[in-house]
């Protein structure tokens, strides 16, 4: 794939985009389940026991229910202490300023305020989140009744209703569906090694009816391996004891996933040595799954003669999956030491203090809130409060990440609204028990559930979704037919979307475009420790494997496509240089790729070339000195502010081999020329580079 075919996400068709994200994944039903389990539960007790706030205790068990029971005892953890201190601070604010208006708004702002901006700074910012949430949702109580009892009364029950969902989602999670990290670590592993398996298997037997692992799932996967790692880690002691090995283990089953997608679909003319070769790696990867099922070491089995390995040179991503197996054999042979705890982040932002964008963020989001308060009591239209809630939810650190917040939440309340509208003209004048509102809603629920947990580009509409037909249909303990609630929901969000879009927008633009490029140098730096030639005079003992490396580098270049997608929907007054951010940034992601998989090619041809001649050898290594140097050069360039950063030249290190005396030097040369290419198509990126078009060098390949 060039740069110039690379189409990111955020531009795809929508048929396409819909398809992946509701195409099911390892671990979705299960959350679907978790889901539509607790809410069953939640939506017969609350309606037998009369519990108020229903559509409330539903969005909890969203929000609180996660891919594992690690994330759902964290979230849930601090959703208990994020309400408890809300509801204690409403009702202090309540006792003293209930008879004076002023007051109580000014002291509901101050604190709301320092939540918000607490929000920004600290690690536990979820906590702050639901302070946030709750006091602005009080503040429409105290709209709706002048009796400090009543009003008191509904504040306890908002209580009631955030923390026996919590309660329920945890027994569910822990005890009837566990999703245990340790076992998701461990299927995964299964998975990836099993898909090596399908394709050596189709290799040896000569059929190409399956499909071939593509980049963008060993990207996935080795995405996936690295989080459930570390919640493994939260999880269990013993893994964080061993984590040397166990990073070991995920960077050796990353590599080999990665040489399923490198491995050709068919080998014309295969000869008995490299039938031999595949089959020692068939064996040795049979015996290294097995080795993960049992908890016992992993032993590298020889069945093929030096001869036999030394002629399968044409199978050079089999000869890295060797190596991989090698590696690992070695470190559990000779003992993985120790190694340090990983530094844990800081609780507090470094710059906590000192950066004026968390206050100018806190003080955007209060007046929009305000803003909000003020029209909707100004119209005396009570019906709408959800107005200033939907500015808080969409009060997201920049603008594409606000306004992918705005597009889903305005996405799940309008299927969310058309739903329940359906449901009140047509099915609930049928409804007279339990059973009938069950059947009605939970289909509801589990199609909500199923959108929540993909992932994040599309899971809060499923979590809109289910709150928006919540408040229309189990808002009361008894059947409704008042289609007004749907009308002003809907109104209150797509008022509340707008004001804070405008906000945001009007005052202290808070986008991600200096962001991106300093996470895509980031990228190119991670790239060029993967091609720097290794010497044993450079090496340091905390020098991490190739392996982890590439791990490394796959979560930084997922990172990048993630922020990029942010920036490709921040609404700006100037279109074309919002274009051409976006256009530059695709291009160098997509080369970024291109230049690791060549970066790798190299590598992997001259780790299988038995001898290779001297002048060979040294200009390939050559190449990837100053392949690193270039990378790292424009780096620093992109980085600087104004960036500047040029295409490298097209390096001709290569030719300095001169005429390959034999078909080893030939393929090593070529794989130089090749990244030497990739590196040259870098696109120039500076104020007056041209947009839209590759590099100069790069139209040479």
């Amino acid at each position: 794939m060039t740069a110039a075919e690379y189409v990111p996400d955020t531009v795809r068709g929508a048929g396409a985009f819909l398809v992946r994200e509701l195409a099911p994944f390892p671990g979705r039903v299960n959350v679907m389940l978790r889901c539509l389990l607790t809410s069953a539960i939640a939506i017969v007790a609350s309606m037998a026991l009369q519990v108020p706030e229903l559509p409330l205790s539903l969005l909890v068990v969203f929000y609180v229910t996660q891919s594992n029971v690690v994330l759902t005892r964290l979230v849930g953890i601090m959703f208990i202490v994020g309400s408890t201190l809300a509801i204690g601070l409403s009702i202090l604010l309540l006792k003293f300023t209930f008879d004076y208006p002023l007051l109580r708004i000014v002291i509901a702002s101050a604190v709301f305020f320092g939540s918000v901006y607490l929000l920004r700074v600290l690690k536990i910012g979820v906590v702050f989140f639901v302070v946030a949430i709750v006091v602005i949702y009080v503040q429409s109580f105290v709209d709706r009744t002048d009796q400090a009892d009543l009003l008191i009364r509904a504040v306890l029950w908002v209580w009631v209703a955030v923390n026996y969902p919590i309660a329920l989602t945890l027994v569910v999670n822990t005890l009837l569906l566990p999703a245990e990290p340790q076992l998701q670590l461990e299927a995964e592993m299964h998975r990836q090694l099993a898909a090596l398996d399908t394709r050596l298997t189709q290799l040896i037997d000569g059929t190409s009816d399956i499909e071939p692992v593509t980049l963008t799932a060993v990207q996935q996967g080795a995405l996936t391996l690295q989080k459930l790692l570390r919640f493994t880690t939260m999880r269990d002691a013993r893994y964080l004891e061993h984590q040397t090995l166990q990073l070991a283990r995920i960077a050796t089953v990353s590599r080999l996933y990665r040489g399923a997608s490198e491995l050709p679909r068919t080998l014309p003319g295969t000869s008995d040595a490299q039938l031999a070769v595949l089959r020692e790696l068939y064996a040795n990867v049979r015996a290294l799954d097995e080795s993960l099922r049992s908890d016992e070491p992993f032993r590298y089995v020889s069945i093929t003669t030096p001869a036999q390995r030394a002629a399968a040179d044409t199978l050079p991503a089999a000869s890295d999956a060797q190596r991989a197996l090698h590696a690992y054999a070695d470190l559990l042979a000779h003992g993985a030491q120790p190694g340090k705890l990983p530094a844990s982040e800081p609780m507090i932002a470094p710059d906590a203090w000192t950066n004026p964008a968390y206050m100018r963020f806190s003080l955007k989001t209060l007046l929009a809130v305000l803003a909000c308060y003020v029209f909707y009591n100004a119209v005396d239209w009570q019906g709408i409060h959800t107005i200033m809630l939907t500015c808080v939810i969409v009060a997201l650190p920049s603008l594409g990440a606000s306004t992918q917040r705005a597009l889903l939440r305005v996405a799940g309340a309008v299927i969310g609204s058309a739903l329940a509208l359906f449901m009140v003209v047509f099915v609930i004048p049928h409804l007279d028990d339990i059973v009938g509102l069950l059947l009605m809603t939970l289909p509801v629920v589990a199609f909500s559930a199923w959108l929540a947990a993909g992932s994040e580009r599309i899971g809060y509409a499923g979590i809109q979704l289910v709150f928006t037909f919540s408040l229309a249909l189990l808002d009361q303990f008894g059947p409704t037919t008042n289609l007004t609630e749907i009308r002003d929901r809907m109104v209150g969000i797509l008022l509340g979307v707008g004001v804070a879009t405008f906000v945001q927008m009007s005052f202290w633009r808070e986008g991600e475009s200096d962001v991106l490029r300093q996470k895509l140098a980031g990228l190119l730096r991670a790239i060029a420790e993967q091609l720097r030639p290794s010497r044993a005079a450079d090496e340091t003992p905390d020098e991490l494997p190739h392996g982890q490396r590439q791990l490394q580098a796959w979560a930084v270049l997922a990172d990048c496509e993630t922020t990029l997608a942010r920036v490709a929907l921040e609404p700006a007054w100037q279109e074309g240089e919002q274009a051409q951010l976006t256009v530059r940034a695709q291009t160098l992601i997509a080369q970024a790729r291109e230049i690791l998989l060549a970066g790798d090619a190299l590598r992997n041809v001259l780790a299988a070339q038995a001898a290779p001649s001297p002048r060979t050898l040294d200009a390939a290594r050559s190449m990837q000195e100053r392949a690193f140097d270039a990378l790292r050069r424009y780096a620093e360039e992109l980085a600087a502010t104004p960036p500047d950063a040029r295409a490298p030249r097209h390096m001709e290190g290569a030719e300095q081999a001169g005429e390959p005396s034999s078909p080893a030097d030939a393929s090593i040369i070529a794989a130089a020329d090749e990244l030497s290419r990739q590196v040259a198509g870098l696109p120039d990126w500076g104020l007056d580079a041209p947009v839209g078009t590759p590099a100069p060098q790069a139209l040479q390949s």
